[in-house]
């Protein structure tokens, strides 16, 4: 054995921490493996061992043959006639397995070399096995790395003696790596495919805010706080839930920290995503507004049986319920486990409508209009007789798709109007826009 291959043993004994005995027998494996390569017929010999001497540097292979009587010998590779085999060892029997010196006189360097790379092999897949076992139990666990190449869209992280991929799914679509960057991670699994043990890692994971909130707020370690629920799109918005198990710390305020000094540690880890830290509640009506803040809801509806909550908000409102492309109540839905919809409420509009409609019905029934040619008016500006008596005819007809002398004779109909009829409609038409104070209805009362 040459000083390479001892040189290679020490190497991945002391530099890798493989196992010394893991190490010799990958190198005794190897030099079967070059026997076999150098000998003609040796792949037919079933029983074969090396035995390797550390300290001398020699390296016998030994063929186990089995004894058979002088008429039956017919394998020469793994068989031997009992007269041969008693020269050698005088008691052997029928039957026995007897090891015998297939060591080729030249077996030197031209079979270290092949055994060297066949060595090597078997010790990188040692390698992977001990990742696996180091590895397996820390899953879910954050460790720290170096971006050290790239294999397509995946990231390969240096972690020390071992490498871990980044899949293109657990990337952050904000997020770069550049060569040489220290990087964070969380470990999602240690895979024992068929070609070895493959750690994967995530920084787009929603247990990766988990466990930094648990290595940044103390009570989240202790129990204190506990993290109900997360939700996240990774690289734009997480929402946390927590909750308190004493009643004297506050949840939110233990994980923002003095100055908000806790969660701006944990933004800063990733890369400035917004973090919403809620305080949960086991009723879905109290949460779902702390949920979907900065947005303020008008009205709630629950709907147990199917888990659906239907929120209503005022106009200017819906766009901040929703948020940026429906984060804000994805991410709400996520953290509940209910189909969460937020719509436009409706009530203060359909009040406006059904006085535009009892106006317009007044009017009608001043000008002898429908209901339909009547809303039109009313709506193109007519809201009282006065108002329509000011419209040119070519407007009135435009306004309501009809002919001009139809339009002139909805106007001589106006001259013709009494006046308490106008002022009742001009009454109408000012509870569209406000309600009538008391004194005004006190003056009507004396009039």
């Amino acid at each position: 054995m040459t000083n390479d291959i001892v040189a290679l043993i020490d190497y991945y004994e002391k530099e890798k921490g493989i196992d010394r005995d893991k190490v010799l027998a990958a190198l005794e494996f190897a030099f079967i493996s070059a026997y076999r390569k150098m000998v003609p017929g040796a792949d037919a010999i079933e029983n074969i061992r090396a035995d390797v001497d550390t300290r001398k540097g020699d390296t016998v292979i030994y063929a186990a043959l089995e004894v058979v009587a002088d008429d039956d010998y017919v394998d020469k590779f793994n068989e031997v006639p009992v007269s041969l085999a008693r020269k050698g060892k005088p008691d052997a029997e029928l039957g026995d397995s007897i090891d015998f010196n297939v060591t080729p006189a030249n077996f030197g360097r031209i079979a270290t070399q092949t055994a060297k790379q066949t060595m090597m092999q078997r010790l990188r897949m040692a390698e992977k096995e001990m990742i696996y076992d180091e590895f397996k139990d820390r899953a879910g666990d954050i460790v720290s790395g170096t971006v050290r190449r790239f294999e397509k869209s995946d990231v390969m992280i240096d972690l020390g003696k071992f490498e871990g991929r980044i899949p293109s799914r657990e990337r952050v679509v904000t997020e770069d790596y550049n060569i040489g960057d220290r990087i964070r991670v969380y470990v999602v699994a240690v895979e024992n495919e068929a070609r070895g043990p493959e750690i994967i890692l995530s920084r787009s994971h929603p247990n990766f805010v988990r466990r930094l909130f648990e290595s940044e707020v103390a009570e989240i370690a202790d129990n204190t706080v506990e993290l109900r629920g997360i939700a996240r799109e990774a690289g734009y918005r997480t929402k946390v839930a927590v909750g308190s198990n004493d009643d004297k710390v506050d949840p939110v305020g233990a994980c923002v920290g003095l100055r908000g000094a806790r969660v701006k540690n944990i933004v800063r880890e990733l890369n400035n995503e917004k973090v919403d830290i809620i305080r949960w509640s086991d009723d879905p009506a109290v949460f779902v507004v702390d949920a979907l803040k900065p947005a303020n809801i008008r009205t709630i509806k629950l709907d147990k049986e199917n888990k659906v909550v239907s929120v209503t908000v005022d106009e200017e409102e819906l766009s901040k319920a929703i948020g940026r492309r429906g984060q804000n109540a994805r991410l709400t839905a996520k953290l509940m486990g209910w189909d969460v919809q937020v719509s436009k409420d409706e009530s203060q509009h359909e009040q406006f409508e059904a006085r535009v409609g009892d106006a317009a019905s007044t009017l009608g029934d001043q000008l002898g209009l429908d209901a339909e040619m009547a809303d039109k008016l009313f709506r193109a500006g007519g809201a009282t007789a006065e108002l329509v008596a000011q419209m040119p005819a070519d407007y009135i007809a435009g306004a309501l798709e009809i002919s001009e002398e139809e339009a002139q004779e909805i106007l001589s109909k106006v001259t013709s109007a009494e006046e308490p009829a106008a002022e009742t409609t001009e009454e109408v038409a000012e509870t569209t826009t406000e309600e009538p104070s008391a004194e005004k209805t006190e003056e009507k009362a004396d009039a």
